[in-house]
């Protein structure tokens, strides 16, 4: 068994301006944490967080910035989640900066954290916000061979520790541990029943429109409407900064549970459905896969992340895991149809193979660096998808305009609908 113990010398003072300020890292007992990875591998480092036990898929994140908002991406769901950026917590955290309302990941990997964040708008240390939350991390330990060993050797189980530090004890739980292949995660984060974005504090006040529209700084904004185009999001691990972007392109949105049926979905006649991220295996979300053929046509579909894929298996095509993902806010993908290149912000372990598409299917976004699918339109009927975020907090903001294109896809729904109802 491999063991790979790296200890940091941490600085005795933090020097001010004239005098000497204790590090609050000293004030603080650090106990020996241990991770496992299910090949054999043994990282030994000092415990992050909340001190305890956790088990999950190990992925590596690229982005320099944005740990609170990957830290509540409920995509992350079931993952162990390594930073490949050393130096994490920099800025701090905030109550407005959250995705969901929770820390979604089951673990947290750092070079070393930042115990004195300086940034005007936090209000606690990231190892605050995890003690808090009972999530168990690790740092101290080499990243960069954790995140070559997962681009080496693919995706595997992991299991952090602090209260059992027996490798071979740790080996044998990891290895027991269920894979992502087949799982449904989805079911475990959406919401429990329906419910109208913006119409109650769901997140500290961030549900609501701001007055400052500190969350509505976009490309090109459409202006807000008295007469809203009424949208239904089907929740399959759905992040704040979606509803927030719907919300300011002149939307009422109804959330729906992972599990609703096309029927109730449609009860509420929406002019456009809206198919979010989330966690786990597309092709266990057998009964998100059926009611999305029952909408097929019927209205606009707009899909995103764990919707893109289940928008491609409900046209027929399948999807297959990534060796280790796309993780990160700086993944370039082409635009056939403009030929622009896009920077945008992923976060999958499963695509969809473009050998299955049916031929009412055209792909319109593939990724620069492996060349996989990234995104798709049906031919004969209102439909569209990607693979990355397109709503991505704090950014990049290059693919936003596909909000824009829902919008144009709902008006003629909207029209015919104010004919119908007209004609009866």
């Amino acid at each position: 068994m491999k063991n790979h113990n790296f200890t940091l010398i941490q600085p005795q003072f933090i020097w001010g301006f004239f005098l000497p300020i204790t590090s609050p890292r000293k004030s603080r007992m650090y106990k020996t944490s241990k991770l496992v990875l299910e090949n054999g591998t043994v990282f030994t480092g000092t415990s992050f967080g909340f001190e305890g036990e956790t088990i999950g898929e190990v992925c590596f994140n690229t982005g320099m910035t944005g740990y609170q908002e990957i830290l509540t991406d409920p995509s992350y769901c079931g993952q162990l989640i390594t930073m490949t950026y050393p130096h994490i917590g920099n800025y701090g955290v905030n109550p407005k900066d959250v995705e969901s309302n929770k820390i979604q990941a089951a673990g947290f990997i750092v070079r070393e954290e930042n115990v004195v964040p300086s940034n005007f708008r936090s209000t606690q240390s990231l190892g605050d916000f995890l003690r808090d939350q009972k999530i168990v991390g690790i740092q101290e330990i080499d990243t960069r061979m954790l995140t070559r060993m997962i681009r080496n050797e693919g995706a595997m189980n992991g299991i952090i520790s602090t209260i059992d530090l027996d490798d071979n004890s740790l080996l044998k739980k990891v290895k027991a541990a269920p894979s992502m292949d087949g799982m449904d995660l989805a079911k475990m984060v959406t919401c429990k029943e329906s419910y109208v974005w913006g119409k109650e504090d769901r997140r500290q006040g961030a549900g609501v429109r701001s007055k400052e529209h500190e969350y509505q700084k976009i490309t090109n904004p459409l202006p807000f409407t008295p007469n809203p185009y009424k949208v239904a999001a089907i929740d399959y691990g759905i992040k704040h900064n979606i509803l927030r972007l719907l919300e300011t392109h002149g939307c009422e949105v109804t959330v729906f549970p992972a599990t609703a049926t096309a029927s109730e979905i449609l009860k509420i006649n929406p002019d456009g459905i809206f198919l979010s991220n989330g966690p786990g295996d597309p092709s266990a979300v057998t009964y998100g896969i059926k009611t999305v053929q029952k909408l097929l046509g019927k209205k606009p579909i707009f899909g995103i992340c764990l919707g893109h894929q289940i928008l491609a298996l409900a046209l027929g095509a399948s999807t297959y895991k990534l060796k280790f993902g796309h993780r990160g806010c700086n993944h370039p993908v082409t635009n056939l149809k403009t030929g622009k290149v896009e920077i945008t912000s992923q976060n999958h372990g499963f695509a969809v193979d473009p050998d299955t598409l049916p031929e009412n299917v055209e792909i319109t976004h593939t990724s620069l660096n492996d060349q996989t699918l990234e995104g798709l339109t049906c031919t004969d009927i209102p439909a569209f998808s990607v693979q990355y975020h397109p709503e991505s907090s704090p950014g990049p903001h290059d693919s936003r305009y596909l909000f824009e294109i829902f919008i144009r896809l709902m008006e003629p729904q909207r029209h015919k609908d104010t004919m119908e109802s007209k004609i009866i």
